[in-house]
């Protein structure tokens, strides 16, 4: 073969890796057996489950579903004031969050999402009204779990999406890229799996709450194209929702851009859907976890409240 020939191949070798890396085709999570979370590990009792319960039965309860690589404890406030107004309030900690980077290691998106998928369905067991509400990949997940449940004896009373991403990079379809440099994980997952890999955990305010934030920091490539290509299936399925939806997201976030709010008010089908737009631009902070901001955590949780009084009220 002479040198043109080689280089030929050396080309079109070089483009599929790309295309392989970049559009994640053939892709697979490792593990998909279902998994528990042990809370007895976690490096702090902050990341514990938040779960406040009435002595008296009631008949609506608000189930919370944290980000990545987060823990339940941005809903520290919303889960109290949910309490307060006469809900029982779920927060729970998912599995291989909260523990150790180790554990985590071991996860994927499916193992997330089934395991908040059987808390949900014993909550149904139990009460009339569930809500389903949940902040960056939370929202995600919320998206799904409204695709699954939508109009089935296992419908949500509604769903709240919060900062959700439902794209990462789409560059044909939508023309928007979150990290270009993302197109190549899965070719740089083969060598290096993990990135300045640590535990978060913190205990003061810093800028309007944001060091309140408790989870892992670095870069886990596996467990980030986990999620990645589950949104792939989440944005092809949100027309299945038809549940009351109220959709929120922060023009200027900085970690889930605001391109994937259009998307999701436009894509799905629910019967009631409210859109609130949040812009926060004065604040030294990635504008993200908006239930965790001093500044504004007051106001949404109040806008959801009136949310699911007016879903109770119908």
């Amino acid at each position: 073969m002479n040198e043109v020939g080689i280089l030929l191949i050396v080309i079109i070798s070089v483009v599929l890796l790309i295309v392989w890396s970049a559009s994640l085709v053939f892709y697979k999570d490792k593990n998909t057996f279902d998994i528990e979370s042990d809370e007895s590990k976690v490096f702090s009792p902050k990341c514990k489950s938040i779960i406040l319960k009435h002595e008296n039965k009631h008949n609506t309860a608000v189930l919370m579903i944290h980000g990545f690589p987060s823990t339940p404890s941005v809903y520290n406030y919303s889960a109290t004031r949910f309490f307060e107004q006469g809900y029982d309030s779920y927060a729970y900690l998912l599995p291989g969050f909260g523990t150790s980077p180790e554990d985590f290691k071991k996860t994927y998106f499916n193992q997330w999402f089934n395991y908040i998928c059987r808390k949900y369905e014993e909550l149904k067991e139990q009460y009339d009204n569930v809500v389903i509400l949940g902040i960056s990949m939370g929202g995600a997940i919320t998206l799904k779990m409204g695709e699954r449940y939508s109009g089935s004896d296992k419908a949500p009373l509604a769903i709240i999406p919060i900062s959700a991403p439902v794209i990462y990079n789409s560059l044909l379809k939508d023309r928007k890229i979150t990290n270009f440099n993302f197109y190549f994980a899965r070719i740089l997952n083969i060598f290096k799996k993990n990135i300045n890999v640590r535990i978060s955990n913190r205990d003061e305010d810093g800028i309007d709450g944001e060091k309140r934030w408790l989870g892992y920091s670095g870069t886990f490539l596996p467990q980030s194209l986990s999620l990645v290509y589950a949104e792939k299936k989440i944005r092809k399925d949100l027309y299945k929702i038809t549940c009351p939806m109220f959709a929120i997201h922060n023009v200027n976030d900085e970690t889930v851009p605001f391109f994937n709010f259009p998307i999701i008010a436009k894509e799905n089908n629910s019967k009631y859907f409210v859109a609130k737009v949040i812009k926060m631009d004065k604040v030294d902070h990635t504008k993200h976890v908006l239930l965790l901001y001093y500044s504004i955590q007051e106001e949404l949780t109040n806008d959801i409240i009136n949310f699911i009084e007016g879903r109770l009220n119908e």
